[in-house]
């Protein structure tokens, strides 16, 4: 089976997509990772949590199950988001990981019930927390509601954060809106990977907004950490070693 690289658009065996971290053999751009795969990637163990809650559709926008529907059945997970606790490197810690081919990891209330009780789990069993985040921003078929998630899930990493808990964000491609304006910003420390794009409104906008010419890169992981938007940029077969890393050191700071 074949499938189209993002990037240049050259058909690649999916296999070896997979077995490549999902880099372009041809191109060596980064595509799209979904949620197990990078599970495998970084975890030994994992174990989801808080999967029970599934489908609402609080102000009954036109379409919206048929749409989430659909989303189920191309990504394969019941939401935008799969949470839950595994090992790093040996490290026991909390994860949440986007769906990028979830209506691409978009914000409903379901994907902010789940991050939060994440959080609050952590909170109580003095865990850190990874979380990967990969998102349009807020999910517009459930309005007002969706926007209430940046906060609800801010208070809750707030929580957390002040228990002397550390949080550690990968900001993925792309990396927008709501998700951006909340807690994929609040991690102690906020990395993310080669190309990735990372805003609020995206260049176009921006660019009507101030009436200034920007440069190709805006947004661009690389241009968000020369401006201090983030602390490091982290190749994909590298993240899992760089993790252990920090959470072993982590570790040892709260056993002390």
């Amino acid at each position: 089976m074949t499938v189209k690289c993002n990037k240049c658009k050259e058909e690649i065996n999916k296999e070896d997509l997979e077995k490549n971290y999902y880099i372009c053999p041809l191109c060596g751009k980064l595509n799209r990772m979904p949620a197990k795969n990078r599970l495998q990637m970084l975890t030994e163990k994992f174990d989801v949590m808080f999967n029970d809650q599934e489908f609402t559709d609080p102000i009954d926008f036109p379409s919206y199950k048929e749409k989430y529907e659909s989303a189920r059945e191309k990504s394969g997970e019941t939401e935008g988001v799969v949470c839950g606790r595994g090992t790093i490197g040996g490290n026991d810690t909390c994860i949440f990981i986007m769906e990028p081919n979830f209506m691409m990891g978009s914000m409903g209330t379901v994907v902010g019930d789940r991050i939060t009780a994440l959080f609050e789990y952590a909170t109580k069993n003095r865990l850190p927390v990874i979380g990967y985040t990969v998102s349009g921003g807020a999910r517009m078929q459930e309005g007002a509601l969706s926007l209430m998630q940046m906060a609800k899930v801010s208070a809750a990493a707030k929580r957390h954060s002040d228990a002397g808990l550390l949080y550690v964000v990968c900001t993925t491609d792309p990396t927008m809106g709501g998700a951006t304006a909340s807690f994929a910003m609040l991690g102690d420390i906020i990395i993310s990977e080669p190309g990735a794009m990372i805003g609020f409104a995206g260049k176009r906008v921006v660019e009507q907004v101030t009436g200034e010419v920007l440069p190709d890169n805006f947004q661009s992981s690389e241009f968000q950490l020369k401006n201090g938007f983030i602390d490091d940029i982290v190749p994909r077969q590298e993240q899992r070693a760089y993790l252990a890393n920090i959470l072993a050191i982590h570790a040892e700071t709260v056993s002390a």
